[in-house]
């Protein structure tokens, strides 16, 4: 099953995705108000309507609009990690994001004026469904509801301003998110799932999940170590070597830019770099 979170004739809802149709949940009497919502509430499942909406008339929205917690696993493919001159280390590297950073496919991304360093990290995404604490490893993947497309886009010049990627990382709109969510149903070999970048066509990064240093299960372990993973919560769980930081010449996106994130499986996460204002 395939769930988007959008708005159509005004209304902001989410529905699941049938062909190029999309239904109405949020219009069951009823029902949650939104994807978070119905995930907090276990109702998800349960909650059927025909989808009749052309999926041509709706505008998407980030897939989850208003998670309580957004965690990025930094350097967790080898490639990745060499590239960056990054020490091996025995836990995941995790930094947040804020909410508002969040964007949707085929939303456009903001070069901010103060920077011309903007960089891709294409991801696959976790958004938790059942929330705990001290998950352990073997039951993690019970916790998922489903993934999605993430490119956690990276103002660098502000991200190495310190030892702390916050700043580089929370710019506006620089978190696309989508297009949709999918159930774990529909995967069938997770490991064999591949994260792709193209910008403008050109293929920039590509690996397969069996490559992460800290699989999708230690990583949701770890976390709850530490913090209760919420119904909603995403977690980027990290990007493939090639990102334009380490390319020479470097290789930063520019207005007009087409940024493509490709997760097999999964879906085509697609944005278009313009100048802020």
């Amino acid at each position: 099953m395939k769930y988007v979170s959008y708005t159509h004739n005004g209304r902001v809802t989410y529905g699941h995705v049938e062909g190029d149709k999309v239904s109405d949940l949020g219009a069951i009497s009823g029902a949650p108000a939104d994807l978070v919502a119905a995930l907090k509430a276990d109702a998800l499942a349960s909650l059927t309507a025909e989808a009749t909406i052309p999926f041509a008339d709706i505008q998407l929205l980030p897939v989850v609009t208003n998670p309580a917690k957004i965690f990025c696993v930094g350097h967790n493919y080898e490639s990745h990690r060499v590239e960056t001159g990054r020490a091996k280390v025995g836990h995941p590297s995790i930094f947040l994001r804020f909410a508002d950073t969040l964007n949707s496919h085929e939303g456009a991304v903001l070069r901010p004026k103060s920077s011309t360093s903007l960089d891709y990290e294409a991801e696959l995404a976790i958004i938790i469904g059942k929330g705990g604490r001290y998950i352990s490893e073997a039951d993690a993947m019970n916790h998922v509801a489903g993934f999605t497309c993430a490119n956690d886009v990276s103002v660098r010049d502000w991200q190495w301003h310190t030892t702390q990627f916050a700043p580089g990382k929370n710019f506006p709109t620089t978190c696309p998110l989508g297009p949709w969510m999918v159930t774990p149903d529909e995967i069938a070999d997770l490991n064999a799932v591949s994260v792709t970048s193209r910008l403008n066509g050109q293929v920039m990064q590509h690996a397969t999940l069996d490559h992460l240093l800290f699989p999708l299960p230690v990583i949701i372990e770890y976390l709850s170590g530490f913090t209760m993973l919420n119904p909603g919560d995403v977690i980027l769980t990290g990007t493939p070597g090639g990102v334009g930081a380490k390319r020479e010449p470097p290789v930063w996106m520019k207005a007009g830019d087409v940024i493509e994130v490709e997760v097999s499986g999964v879906g085509l996460l697609k944005n278009t770099i313009i100048d802020e204002a």
